[in-house]
């Protein structure tokens, strides 16, 4: 293939390529081409896929110096035959077809079909370079023409299908370059390729694409909540392990949670990928390399370090010789991006020693996901088959620190607040204090009392006490951890609300397939739900919180403080860090009882919004969902059996 252009300058050593402590320079390989900015939206809105992602990674390179120590190559745009390799012909033809030539509003239009999209004159071109230039570094380090190389490229291309753009993606670029060099270059011994994913979310297009392919092990950790987190459902759970010849071949570590952070990665690391590396022992690493994960990222949520990513690719230079091509994907914070980027050219340089520390432990729910992935791949690998021991996985996990919004809409920018947040943390130096003070969170909500206000299964006692005293009860597919403070309520009490209740989402992960409970902050007259009230403290509703969004209850900070109580009380209603509360992330005041507030969690409106529009869909409930509703109503001598029926069907059919 031929590249527009190739330059390399190694001013540190001498013409041979040594430096001038004797030391044989790594050749790394960079591609960056500016053509692919022109790819953004038509209307010129802000979007967090914009032409900036790979503007300031360029320049930090450059300020910092190591593009004068690598192989600068230009831009080289795909072959269709190898875009072929992985996509329908359909799918190739279409993205070929959105040219300057067409008219903006048939470009709109194709983006109004996909998912996660925007087109304009530039998207095809940009498409085609960032999948070409992927398979040039990734041919040449396959040569040995580069011992390793990062292809700064975008669009990304981890989501998109072999049939389907979606996700800010058109071209899956590294799936296109392992088909390659395994389809199309047999001549240069590539047999086994390793691709590595950390990017936030989960692969799917990757993962689809060689699900049958035992010659590709595909390892991808990300946030994943039950399917609630893009791109949804149940592709990035870890029981998604390929099939027929590439069975055992596929590899997911979901994450529970937002907020992961460097100890976290590093276990899945040291406990998952590293291990099965070893066995799998592959010739080359293609490493979807999105920066979402890192700290301060808006969509990500997690708190990776550069010196977490810095680690995590040292870890992956034991294997194949060093052979490593990343390929860029997400990353929408442009400071932490720009600082993950060059922290990880440092490495494939390997000029200095890694700078940083980690001195926090993983979450409990990460060993929880870790120790579950062995299990249900143990079978494949051998090296997986060990028991954690006690000692790794007991250890009480302290909480890093929370970035908190302020902002009431879940739609504002954040991207100042962030950014200087970002800078008090000393991230330059790839350095992050994850100490975390004792908290007197807990002792100081625990002297303040609240009903909580339940208007779906928690309604019945023996479900509700699951999230205080921990367990489950039939029809749940997990148990609960329970609240710090496992004391029983000190009252319960029913209400009739002027408040929506409907059904939606398309699963959860305790109950299945099928609808949830929520409850339309707004109230209509015409609307009438029941609710039962249980008089709980502050702290105990924080856990309860926690819970209800898929996260665990150890944190050092609470998710709704006094101050959020003083705030919920005078507006009415208060959303949550999106972050934190995917799925109940908004707390609403429905009055007092005693002088007590009545506080219920429910979503935002921007979600509502989206229930109403079937951009999120309504569903019924689940049967084992709705017999735990049905239990409460009746046990509670609110409504018969065949009452609470009617009652649950009726909420489930009316439209929003």
């Amino acid at each position: 293939m031929d590249t527009a252009v190739e330059s390399s300058v190694n001013n540190s050593g001498d013409c041979n390529g040594e430096s001038n402590n004797g030391k044989v320079q790594r050749k790394v390989g960079l591609v960056y081409d500016e053509t692919m900015c022109k790819h953004d939206t038509p209307d010129g809105e802000a979007h967090p896929e914009r032409p900036d992602r790979i503007r300031v990674i360029w320049e930090k390179l450059q300020l910092s110096g190591v593009t004068q120590r690598c192989v600068v190559l230009g831009g080289t745009k795909a072959e269709d035959k190898h875009l072929q390799l992985v996509h329908t012909t359909d799918h190739v033809n279409l993205v070929k077809s959105l040219s300057t030539k067409k008219k903006d509003d048939q470009r709109d239009r194709i983006a109004s079909l996909l998912n996660s999209i925007y087109i304009n004159g530039g998207s095809s071109e940009a498409a085609y370079l960032a999948a070409g230039s992927v398979v040039e570094v990734t041919e040449k380090v396959a040569k040995g023409e580069l011992d390793s190389g990062f292809a700064i490229v975008r669009p990304p291309g981890h989501h998109a299908e072999a049939d389907k753009a979606m996700g800010f993606c058109f071209f899956n670029n590294v799936a296109v370059a392992a088909s390659y060099l395994l389809n199309e270059r047999p001549d240069l011994g590539v047999k086994k390729i390793l691709i590595v994913d950390w990017d936030v979310h989960h692969g799917n297009g990757t993962q689809k694409m060689f699900w049958r392919d035992p010659r590709v092990l595909v390892f991808s950790v990300h946030r994943h909540e039950g399917g609630s987190f893009y791109p949804g459902g149940d592709e990035g759970d870890y029981s998604m392990v390929g099939e027929g010849p590439g069975e055992g071949f596929n590899i997911n570590v979901p994450w529970e949670q937002g907020r992961c952070g460097d100890a976290d990665y590093l276990a899945a690391w040291d406990h998952i990928l590293i291990p099965v590396a070893k066995e799998f022992n592959p010739d080359i690493i293609l490493l979807s390399a999105g920066f979402d994960a890192a700290i301060g990222d808006p969509l990500g949520g997690c708190r990776v370090t550069p010196y977490g990513y810095s680690v995590m690719l040292k870890k992956l230079m034991e294997f194949a010789q060093g052979k490593i091509v990343m390929a860029l994907e997400g990353g929408y914070n442009l400071d932490s991006t720009a600082k993950s980027s060059l922290a990880c050219v440092q490495v494939l340089l390997e000029d200095k020693p890694i700078q940083g520390s980690c001195e926090a432990m993983p979450f409990m729910s990460t060993w929880r996901v870790i120790q579950a992935v062995r299990k249900r791949l143990c079978t494949y690998w051998p090296s997986l088959a060990d028991e954690l021991s006690s000692n790794l996985i007991d250890q009480k996990t302290p909480t890093p620190i929370v970035i908190t919004s302020n902002s009431n809409s879940e739609a504002k920018d954040n991207a100042h607040e962030i950014m200087d947040q970002m800078s008090k943390l000393n991230i330059e130096n790839h350095q992050v204090d994850t100490k975390v003070s004792t908290s007197s969170w807990r002792s100081d909500l625990s002297k303040v009392d609240v009903w909580y206000a339940s208007f779906g299964s928690n309604m019945w006692k023996q479900r509700f006490l699951c999230y205080i005293e921990g367990g489950q009860v039939e029809g749940m597919t997990k148990p609960c951890v329970g609240s710090m403070d496992k004391s029983p309520p000190k009252g319960i009490t029913w209400g009739l609300y002027p408040n929506r209740l409907f059904f939606g989402r398309e699963s959860t992960n305790v109950w299945g397939q099928g609808g949830v409970a929520f409850l339309n902050p707004l109230t209509n007259l015409t609307d009438q739900t029941h609710m039962c009230l249980y008089r709980i403290t502050l702290e105990q509703f924080n856990d309860v919180l926690f819970q209800e969004n898929g996260l665990n209850v150890d944190f050092d900070s609470p998710i709704f403080d006094l101050t959020a109580l003083k705030l919920v009380e005078n507006n009415g209603s208060t959303p949550l860090e999106a972050d934190l509360a995917p799925w109940y992330g908004n707390v609403v005041c429905m009055g007092r009882e005693g002088d007590i507030p009545i506080l219920t969690m429910t979503c935002t409106l921007s979600l509502v919004e989206k229930f109403t529009s079937g951009e999120i869909p309504l569903r019924p409930p689940a049967k084992a969902y709705a017999n735990t509703f049905i239990r409460g109503l009746v046990e509670g001598g609110i409504f018969s059996e065949e009452e609470a029926e009617a009652y649950i069907d009726n909420a489930a059919s009316k439209p929003l």
